[in-house]
């Protein structure tokens, strides 16, 4: 067996059910496929505390740490993230107006 030196992030959520979401758009959506995305959210935005805690916190090696390429990929330079939600709102219109 061997030991990696970059430490793993381990998590030890549990998995909860809840009502379903009232859907306004029409969309459907599955109980799991709803506990799936409201499990990877949760997640996310306890990684995210975590990095802001140890930002402000004494820097160690313990805990998440952002990934920063060395190397950036020239391809990506222009790259712009796409927002989601701006995105998601957009559709939902244009579907409305149709």
């Amino acid at each position: 067996m061997t030991s990696s030196s970059a430490p793993r992030m381990v998590n030890s959520y549990k998995r909860t059910t809840s009502p379903r979401s009232p859907t306004n758009c029409g969309e459907l959506f599955t109980p799991a496929h709803e506990e799936n995305v409201r499990f990877i959210h949760d997640t996310w935005q306890f990684v995210l505390r975590e990095i802001r805690s140890a930002q402000n916190a004494e820097r160690n090696d313990r805990g998440p740490q952002e990934y920063v390429e060395k190397n950036p990929n020239p391809n990506l330079h222009s790259f712009t993230p796409v927002d989601l939600t701006d995105l998601k709102k957009r559709n939902t219109q244009d579907s409305k107006k149709s």
